[in-house]
């Protein structure tokens, strides 16, 4: 792969991720400690960080280094580590009044978010 391509694969990525966590470029500015235009260029695939910034990165948004600099294909095992997990995920973002599940970590048990889910229903039938 040409260093073009895995600027392109890189920023891909990343913007994946940020976008998942809810995270945006000046989330990472922030806590990276570099320039928006720095930033910008990693996200518009212009630059690469080193490798010190990519592992900050994977740390901070508590993926694995290949999850940014490999090209994932859509059959590629999902963000969720459990199965589960990933079909309440999907629910949530349906049913945005269920939002305040989604700082939820990656980890969750499913039955987790069920009995949350199922704390807000109760809730939301009270005030109703």
């Amino acid at each position: 792969m040409s260093d073009e391509e895995y600027k392109k694969v890189f920023s891909k990525n990343l913007l994946h991720f940020l976008e998942i966590n809810g995270k945006n470029q000046a989330d990472l500015c922030k806590y990276i400690g570099v320039s928006s235009a720095t930033v910008s260029d990693w996200c518009n695939g212009k630059k690469m960080p080193r490798m010190d910034k990519i592992q900050s990165i994977c740390n901070w948004l508590h993926i694995e280094k290949s999850d940014l600099l490999e090209s994932q294909s859509a059959d590629s095992a999902s963000y969720y580590l459990n199965e589960d997990a990933r079909d309440m995920a999907q629910f949530l973002f349906e049913n945005p009044e269920y939002k305040v599940l989604f700082d939820a970590s990656r980890k969750v048990k499913p039955e987790d978010i069920q009995f949350v889910k199922e704390m807000i229903d109760r809730m939301s039938n009270q005030n109703g």
